[in-house]
């Protein structure tokens, strides 16, 4: 199939899990695909299992450490002195069950799961806008309706609780919030945003949880591939042009949290700006 030939797609975290399971659609389809992860080895090891698979020569891998903005800036130059245009941009990559701080000194769930990807964005954007049509997909989760809101203060420290979860779905808010603030921000420029629940799916974001609890949490969870579905269809739809800045589950648009308000969106625009800005970060 080559209903996607001529786009260009880059998806964080496309060697494992659900990332790996997107990637290997968008090359079976035709696409071009480049995926940016912090494990070389296993970067080049899902680049040959999906260019065997799909018989594309189109499949390329790009270094990316989410937990450091430094990392995040590289991979962003590297991608740029390939001359490509960048037609999608899927930001899947996530921890969960981790508890510690970023290079940069962020909660670590927050830093990869956000900080990291709000970066990524911000260095992606030229390129998208100059490719015309384009999207930016963001992989949340429907954790984020366990929180109420988001403790800026605590963003600056080690993981609190002891397996991460409250943290994570502090995470996830944030991605649901930035999805749709970059909505906002690029109506009428060609390039739209959308934030997504991927299902409860047992991928490897899990394998961090301590093993007592990893086999409980996982069970009857969906595959990678039943996951993958809501990012394809984000990535790839007609027919949601028109819904930027939306929260989807199960390919439909839905309500987020109540605490999605374009308040706390602007207001963690202007921190995750701050924080990323190569002259302002400071480190605690």
């Amino acid at each position: 199939m080559s209903e996607l030939s001529g786009r260009t797609y880059l998806v964080t975290g496309g060697n494992a899990g659900v990332g790996y399971a997107t990637a290997l659609d968008l090359a079976r389809r035709g696409g071009r695909v480049h995926f940016a992860c912090r494990s070389e080895a296993k970067g080049e090891a899902a680049v040959a299992a999906i260019s065997t698979e799909t018989g594309s020569d189109q499949v390329n891998l790009l270094r990316l450490d989410l937990a450091d903005l430094a990392s995040v800036r590289q991979c962003a130059q590297d991608f740029a002195s390939l001359g490509e245009p960048l037609h999608v941009l899927i930001n899947n990559a996530g921890v969960a069950g981790r508890r510690g701080t970023t290079k940069d000194g962020f909660e670590l769930q927050f830093g990869v799961n956000h900080l990291g990807h709000f970066a990524l964005t911000q260095e992606m954007l030229p390129l998208l806008r100059a490719s015309g049509q384009a999207r930016v997909v963001t992989v949340a989760s429907d954790a984020h309706y366990q929180v109420g809101g988001i403790n800026f203060e605590a963003l600056r420290s080690r993981t609190k609780s002891l397996i991460g979860m409250r943290e994570y779905a502090v995470s996830k808010l944030c991605n649901v919030l930035f999805a749709a603030e970059l909505g906002r921000r690029l109506e009428a420029t060609g390039v739209v945003s959308y934030s997504l629940h991927p299902g409860v799916v047992a991928s490897e974001i899990w394998r961090r949880v301590p093993w007592p609890v990893r086999p409980i949490l996982t069970r009857g969870m969906l595959t990678i591939e039943q996951g993958a579905q809501t990012s394809l269809y984000c990535a790839t739809s007609d027919q949601i042009a028109d819904q930027s800045g939306k929260y989807f589950d199960k390919c439909q648009a839905t309500s987020p949290n109540k605490a999605v308000t374009p308040e706390l969106a602007a207001t963690l625009w202007e921190e995750s700006e701050k924080w990323t800005a190569a002259d302002q970060l400071n480190r605690p």
